[in-house]
């Protein structure tokens, strides 16, 4: 699931526990070697992430056997993690980052690696289903946590003026993890060297090199304190964020497992597929962010929504399983539009309110991607796979009527 959140910290909080600075040698030399254990762990991170996310479906309805109500389940269930992360990150305020994220990573590679010993289900019953639902906590729960960390990492070790370029590299890091991570399960099992349960062993052990990457993190680095303030004055803002996690799980809920339930994809389909999404991601996010700059973002994003519309039609609609493959691609491409709605908080939003008012988002993105899984199971079952995408039509074709609210042509700042 897709978690970002934003936090402001300054070169104070690295504190007395690095040695004293000699003529700025000595504290450069920590903000090096943390930021090449940040990036480490950043793509260790990357590599389990996407190769969690690529063999999901198909562990989902090849192992477990899942059908469309269990699979809503599962998910709704493994989104509530990002609410509680809010909670939980509230009560480590103070506490050294580096040494959190080691701890949570710790928990994403236990809860990855023990996918490869879930039973699988031998009645109708889903009598194993409940393990399978711990499992997926345990990981997710470590994912939520650590999510906003490396971005408070690296701002902490940034120079004034390098904040911008060193986020860059952990971003360039993180997708480096996630190229490699589906090479290596392309590989793996192109060649049939490895069936998919152990895949799950490799995902977690990369999570595992993460962690012990953030033991290499400079200490001194606390969890801030996190604030959710609700303003009526951003309301356009969060209802965004809500009809988004709205949209977007069901896609991550359903599209997927759709393709392999009901067309029988392989799983080497589905690697390659995120690998072309990978690399079109690559190429287009900072051609968008250009655009949005240039644009604005109401024009960015009444493109996308609209777009998605037209591709949770052809998802309720389209029987030819190659349609299906370019829909899936064009949906996670266009993934990247979201940015305009980060751009449109620093717009309207003073400096101050930034960082509560994306966590805000956040929050109810994720209250929207906890309820939406539920209803889709639900009408999964009773209704069939088509009314669940037509869900998706209505949460995108209402976000074009929201953001058509938007200012004109007014770039972001």
């Amino acid at each position: 699931m897709v978690f970002d959140m934003s936090v402001n910290i300054d070169s104070e909080l690295i504190d007395n526990e690095l040695p004293a600075v000699v003529d700025g040698e000595i504290l450069a030399n920590q903000r090096r070697r943390g930021m090449f254990f940040v990036s480490l762990a950043v793509a260790g991170v990357g590599f389990a992430l996407t190769l969690q996310i690529a063999l999901n479906a198909n562990f989902a309805v090849q192992e477990m056997n899942l059908d469309g109500y269990h699979q809503g389940i599962l998910e709704a269930f493994r989104e509530s993690c990002g609410i509680f992360a809010f909670i939980l990150l509230a009560l480590l305020a103070g506490l050294a980052e580096p040494i959190i994220g080691a701890i949570v990573l710790v928990f994403l590679a236990v809860g990855l690696g023990s996918y490869c010993f879930v039973p699988a289900p031998v009645s109708p019953w889903m009598e194993h289903f409940p393990w399978l639902v711990v499992a997926s906590m345990v990981w997710s729960q470590g994912l939520h946590i650590w999510m906003p960390l490396p971005n408070s990492m690296t701002l902490a070790m940034s120079e004034p003026g390098r904040a911008g370029r060193n986020l860059g590299v952990v971003s360039a890091a993180g997708a480096a993890g996630s190229a490699v991570g589906l090479a290596v399960a392309i590989t793996l099992t192109y060649f049939h060297w490895l069936p998919i349960r152990p895949l799950y062993i490799v995902a977690g052990a990369a999570a595992l090199v993460a962690a012990v990457a953030c033991i290499g993190i400079p200490r001194g680095i606390k969890v801030p304190g996190n604030k959710l303030v609700f303003r009526w004055k951003y309301w356009l803002f969060y209802m965004m964020n809500f009809l988004e996690g709205w949209r977007k799980q069901i896609f991550m809920a359903f599209a997927g497992y759709f393709l392999v339930k009901k067309y029988g994809t392989p799983l080497e389909t589905m690697l390659l597929l995120y690998l072309i999404i990978q690399c079109i991601s690559w190429v287009i996010s900072p051609f968008v962010g250009r655009l949005i700059d240039r644009i604005g973002e109401r024009k960015i994003l009444v493109f996308y929504y609209a777009s998605l519309t037209f591709v949770f039609v052809g998802y309720s609609q389209i029987q030819h399983a190659y349609l299906l493959y370019a829909l899936f691609i064009l949906d996670s491409a266009f993934f990247a539009c979201t940015m305009a709605m980060t751009t449109y908080v620093n717009r309207i939003a003073p400096p101050c309110d930034h960082t509560a008012t994306l966590s805000m988002g956040v929050a109810i993105n994720h209250v929207a991607a906890v309820a939406m899984p539920f209803v889709g199971a639900w009408i999964w079952e009773h209704y069939g796979y088509q009314w669940v995408f037509y869900l998706g039509v209505i949460g995108a074709a209402a976000s074009v009527g929201l953001v058509l609210l938007l200012p004109r042509h007014k770039p972001a700042i």
